[in-house]
């Protein structure tokens, strides 16, 4: 579904020829020179100008026929394969660019050529796509402009000497590190190898022997260079024989509830953190590739002030003294508890079947209710349904396992299927140790006998104003919020969010659901449904507009997409 967007082919001559005409003229003069231009062994489409040197830089593609490129069919012959290759050449381009482009030529942006940036996951973009005919890169080229008069001479240098040099260093088989992009394609294949295997043996998590899990710094995802390798405990360890012919050793996390314990700063946040981002496939290189985890896992936490769309939380919030409704539950501001609550439920309405929680980040009345304070507040009076007399009902009736570090809550000891204490950042398997400890103690929880029945037949309203979705601009903010109109929804504890075009296809995905999808009768889950079927039917671009100002957009999960759309405030929900 590459298609070419614009008009009438031209010649690169025509390129040329236009852009001499229009030297030194007003910079909207460049608007004229929008359309696709055939070069000797490829093309070049400008797509969208931009108004002025400073504005956001021109949108431009450039595509080459799959013939001219070499690049092996088998290469892309199966998703992860396809999107391994695509995360090798736009890391390939971003290499070269730096060495291509040096000082701005001009005003504002003018000379800049920038593309979307990786990070170290691998995950599905739209930079760089390659097609059943053709490949397609997208990337932005700000026009060059003295104050606001065009610069054809450094224009033409763009065009004719630095992008077709790009092109034939970055995307030409013949030039590429063929030994490298072996392995990139092989280390997908092993990773979705892994993937399918880890539910074969009843695993929603797997760690290779070797990796490296602890990250250079809180804001930097690279990993910790002098950091100790990750060893599996032998009764904790899995092997696999993967398809590139590698034995691959570790540590497998079983279905069930799974405790992390240790001291503080022995890891166990940094472990937690690792199997949670073991959702996304990770680079070569990287020291987190072989972290695999069950890939609708989702991290939950407390949100205080978080707004709630009429969600049943009654599994764990019932007879509040306000008389009010938890089957569908509203507010604008919760609590910790409501929050984590809230969050729960609606991670299962996704489809969830991990939960991923951290103590630090929870609420303690969520989570637990010690026996002193169940003697001192009678449970009548105490409308919290706190999590760990619901956890072995969450596996065993609804199927949802769970991994939660735990510093101080020694009673998840009695619940727990394992139990792996993080020591120096090593793993040891102290399961039987911990079931003694907490049986000679006398420590004990009360389960609850039932489960209630989760509502989840939640409808979006219509928009109040007919068009007013699609007249709404998207801004972004990192992975922490998206901006749409004037409302700003709260993404900062969707911890699973790794990249900002992540969040800025967020805001796409939102419109067109918005557009197309949201009649007053369909339930979010039906909503996801749609627009992710039609995603894997017709591409991810046939949900992204073209312009896509707000960032170029990455493929966000299911997760986060329901997410987003249970935190914006004007989103009518019932």
């Amino acid at each position: 579904n590459i298609g070419i967007r614009g008009n009438e082919m031209k010649g690169k001559d025509d390129l040329k020829d236009a852009v001499i005409k229009i030297d030194k003229k007003s910079y909207s003069l460049y608007k004229s020179l929008k359309g696709i231009y055939q070069f000797p062994s490829f093309q070049i489409a400008i797509d969208q100008v931009q108004g002025d040197p400073f504005a956001t830089p021109s949108r431009v593609r450039v595509l080459i026929e799959n013939t001219i490129t070499g690049i092996p069919n088998d290469y892309w012959s199966s998703k992860e394969k396809k999107i391994a290759l695509e995360d090798f050449l736009l890391r390939t381009f971003q290499k070269n660019l730096l060495h291509t482009t040096g000082k701005n030529a001009g005003s504002g942006h003018s000379g800049r050529i920038t593309i979307c940036r990786c990070g170290q996951e691998v995950l599905e973009r739209v930079a760089v796509l390659q097609g059943e005919r053709r490949l397609e890169i997208r990337f932005e080229v700000g026009f060059p402009a003295r104050g606001r008069s065009i610069m054809a001479k450094e224009f033409l240098n763009i065009f004719f000497d630095i992008i077709p040099n790009l092109v034939k260093r970055s995307f030409l088989y013949s030039n590429l590190d063929k030994v490298k992009l072996k392995k990139f394609i092989e280390l997908a294949v092993d990773q979705q190898y892994l993937r399918e295997q880890i539910k074969e043996k009843n695993l929603v998590s797997f760690i290779a022997d070797g990796s490296i899990l602890p990250r250079e710094s809180g804001i930097s995802s690279k990993a910790l260079k002098e950091a100790l390798p990750f060893q599996s405990p032998d009764s904790l360890a899995v092997e696999f024989m993967l398809p590139s012919g590698k034995n691959l050793r570790g540590m497998g996390i079983k279905k069930g509830i799974t405790v992390i314990v240790g001291g503080g700063y022995h890891g166990k946040s940094t472990l937690l953190r690792a199997v949670e981002e073991g959702v996304y496939n990770h680079r070569l290189g990287d020291g987190r590739e072989y972290v695999i985890t069950e890939q609708d896992g989702v991290k939950i936490r407390a949100e205080d002030g978080r707004c709630i769309h009429s969600s049943d939380i009654s599994l764990f919030i019932n007879q509040l003294p306000n008389k009010k409704d938890t089957k569908r539950f509203y507010t604008d501001n919760a609590s910790g508890s409501t929050s984590q609550a809230g969050n729960m439920i609606e991670a299962i309405e996704t489809g969830a079947k991990l939960f991923l929680i951290d103590e630090d980040t929870s609420a303690t009345n969520f989570m637990i209710r010690d026996e002193l304070m169940s003697r001192l507040v009678a449970k009548e009076k105490e409308p919290i349904t706190p999590f760990i007399q619901r956890i072995r009902q969450m596996y065993e009736k609804l199927e949802v396992s769970t991994i939660v570090v735990v510093g101080s809550s020694g009673a998840y000891l009695s619940v727990a299927d394992t139990i792996i204490q993080m020591d120096q950042y090593q793993a040891r398997d102290v399961t039987k140790k911990g079931k003694e400890i907490a049986k000679a103690w006398g420590i004990g929880v009360e389960e609850e006998e039932k489960i209630p029945q989760i509502y989840f037949a939640r409808k979006i309203g219509k928009p109040k104003e007919k068009g007013s979705q699609k007249e709404d601009k998207i801004k972004v903010q990192g992975t922490d919020s998206i901006m749409v109109g004037k409302e700003t929804i709260d993404l900062r504890y969707l911890e699973q969010l790794v990249d900002g075009g992540q969040t800025a296809a967020l805001g796409y995905l939102l419109k067109y659901a918005m557009a197309y999808f949201v009649d007053g009768k369909r339930t979010i889950q039906e909503i996801a449904d749609l627009i992710y079927e039609k995603i894997e039917l017709e591409g991810f671009l046939s949900v992204i507009p073209m312009g896509y100002h707000a960032g170029s957009p990455v493929m966000p999960r299911r997760q986060e997409f329901m997410g987003m759309l249970n935190r914006y405030r004007s989103l009518q929900i019932d």
